[in-house]
């Protein structure tokens, strides 16, 4: 049975390299879409000529952008992002859920010396704020390990524990209601309860508050 929803709901699951974000997404999609409701994954960087260049650069070298153009190339991929597939998915009353959005953008972008709070505001001037951010937590060094283990090749130069430890510090400063803490180093079943539990909550609530 198809599940109609009083508007849109957009979910972002956030966390550091290796928390296991982009699993957890596509078995939260692969479950809603179970339940009936219609259901759009996506991710970021996207597959724009920005986010093309972005994932580019994790291999070849971030070093050779300045913090400031790292983050327009982020922003000006989020802007496609925002108006081709995010916003459209919202406006037809579907569920969003995107790996990653621009929580990412404050971690990571802050732990190169970017004020996070900046990054924020910019973000928003365009980028609806989401109705649930899940932030998987995990070590850094747990989030190495099973970098290694599913790639079996050394991390890239943003998959580095001391840098790890500055973007989780800016991941856990974070103070947002819809954004909601879960301890990843479980094993991945007990992770997606957590996952489903935050879900139902805010389906919940959609489902029986009518929008203004």
């Amino acid at each position: 049975m198809t599940q109609h929803l009083t508007r849109g709901l957009l979910i972002a699951i956030e966390g550091i390299d290796g928390s296991g974000k982009t699993a957890q997404a596509q078995r939260l999609a692969e479950h809603l879409t179970n339940q009936g409701y219609e259901v759009m994954l996506t991710h970021e960087p996207t597959d724009s000529p920005y986010g093309r260049k972005i994932r580019s650069l994790a291999h070849s070298g971030r070093a050779a952008l300045t913090a400031d153009q790292e983050l327009k190339l982020f922003m000006e991929d989020r802007k496609l992002h925002v108006a081709n597939v995010i916003a459209p998915a919202l406006e037809a009353k579907q569920i969003v859920v995107t790996d990653r959005y621009y929580f990412s953008t404050i971690a990571y972008q802050g732990a190169r010396g970017l004020d996070p709070s900046a990054i924020q505001q910019a973000n928003e001037a365009f980028a609806p704020r989401p109705d649930l951010v899940l932030y998987l937590n995990v070590s850094p060094e747990t989030g190495l390990d099973r970098i290694r283990q599913a790639r079996g090749e050394e991390p890239n130069l943003f998959e580095r524990a001391e840098m790890l430890r500055d973007i989780r510090s800016i991941f856990a400063s974070i103070d947002e209601l819809f954004f909601v803490e879960i301890d990843a180093e479980r094993n991945a079943d007990d992770v997606f309860k957590d996952i489903l539990s935050n879900v139902e909550y805010a389906l919940s609530y959609v489902h029986i508050h009518q929008p203004a």
